[in-house]
């Protein structure tokens, strides 16, 4: 999503080394540890198996002590070696997971394409046997505004992921810039999209790292400068320590909206020709939601934008409007056109400028 992947593949990598030579380590102690954790339970039944038969025999104690004291040897071990067998199923449950495949494999060797426009040509998508997207249709010309809303679980959000190439197609082709998407190499592709989400994801960091995120090689400057037209630089600048700010686990220590322009300023830092936004403005209170329109309306000036939205009235003032239902393109066409055949009052949004206006 940020383009990222070189240097957390790199972390990743340097991780997994580490972990493979302490796994190493690991087995050789387990060997060794199970080795010697039978011996000592084979010496101790034996020890105690060979003291009670003495006491047996010289009358001491009776034959159900033998039997007695032989299987509660035995079985002090028990709650210890299982404890030590779940931990290092754990372990392997771990490595399992690290050594999982990419459902997308990244493309290396295909070309380095520029965005001249992207569509769907006749894809169909499914999630196990669920089929989200029927043979659908859509073309994002460059320099356009393009909303798409719907019902939930119509396809909106798998359709913008596919744009990304989080999945493939599983039949019908993405393109991009006229090329099958998965002949695009994959740091060209990214490098060249911007996805704002409604869930940003951030790390226990400062503000300033969580949006350089977008960035590596971006200076203190630029940060600012994303911010400010993100409308978070006058809050960033409130807090104590300003841009060195953590923000906890998870982005725990700001506001919903807060996280949001984040995503934002990231999104300015980065400076990508095609805009991908779902969901920016859903679930957030009036004071943030005006925030954030206003920044996002800097944000796609001159930019290509897919955005998506619940209600219609959001995208009212894109150049051109999808509705999408059961999977399907169920009607598209400009906001004039979808309004005047639904008979809605629309709520004119000057996605370009930030203002707002009521016509029938």
């Amino acid at each position: 999503q940020y383009n990222d992947t070189v240097a957390r593949a790199a972390g990743i990598a340097a991780h997994s080394e580490t972990l493979g030579e302490k796994q190493t380590a690991m087995k050789c102690r387990e060997g060794l540890t199970t080795a010697v954790t039978n011996t000592v339970i084979l010496l101790t039944a034996l020890t105690v198996l060979g003291t009670t038969l003495v006491l047996c025999r010289n009358g001491a104690v009776g034959g159900e002590a033998v039997l007695i004291c032989t299987l509660s040897a035995l079985g002090s071990f028990g709650p210890g070696v299982a404890l030590a067998n779940q931990v290092f199923a754990s372990a392997d449950r771990v490595l399992d997971l690290l050594e999982e495949t990419p459902i997308t494999p990244e493309v290396t060797n295909g070309g380095n394409t520029a965005f001249t426009g992207a569509a769907a040509d006749h894809v169909t998508f499914a999630y196990g046997q669920e089929t989200i997207l029927n043979n659908l249709s859509l073309t994002v010309p460059k320099g356009q505004i393009v909303g798409i809303t719907g019902k939930s679980g119509s396809g909106k959000s798998t359709l913008l992921r596919l744009f990304m190439r989080f999945w493939d197609a599983g039949s019908g082709k993405i393109t991009f810039g006229g090329a099958d998407i998965r002949s695009v190499n994959t740091a060209a592709l990214r490098s060249q999209e911007s996805f704002v989400t409604q869930d940003t994801e951030l790390f226990a960091d400062t503000i300033e790292n969580n949006v350089r995120i977008a960035n590596r090689n971006a200076t203190h400057e630029q940060v600012v400068e994303a911010c400010q037209k993100a409308s978070l630089h006058d809050f960033i600048t409130s807090l104590p320590q300003g841009y060195g700010t953590q923000v906890g686990e998870l982005g725990g220590a700001l506001s919903g909206g807060e996280r949001q322009r984040i995503s934002i300023a990231r999104a300015f830092l980065k400076d990508a020709p095609i805009i991908l936004l779902d969901e920016a403005t859903a679930s957030l209170d009036v004071e943030n939601e005006t925030l954030i329109q206003t920044a996002l309306s800097r944000l796609i000036r001159n930019k290509t934008v897919l955005i998506i939205a619940h209600r219609m009235r959001t995208v009212a003032g894109a150049d051109k409007i999808v509705v999408l239902a059961d999977g399907v393109v169920a009607e598209q066409g400009s906001p004039n056109e979808l309004y005047a055949k639904n008979g809605l009052y629309t709520h004119m949004v000057d996605l370009q400028n930030g203002s707002q206006n009521w016509s029938l």
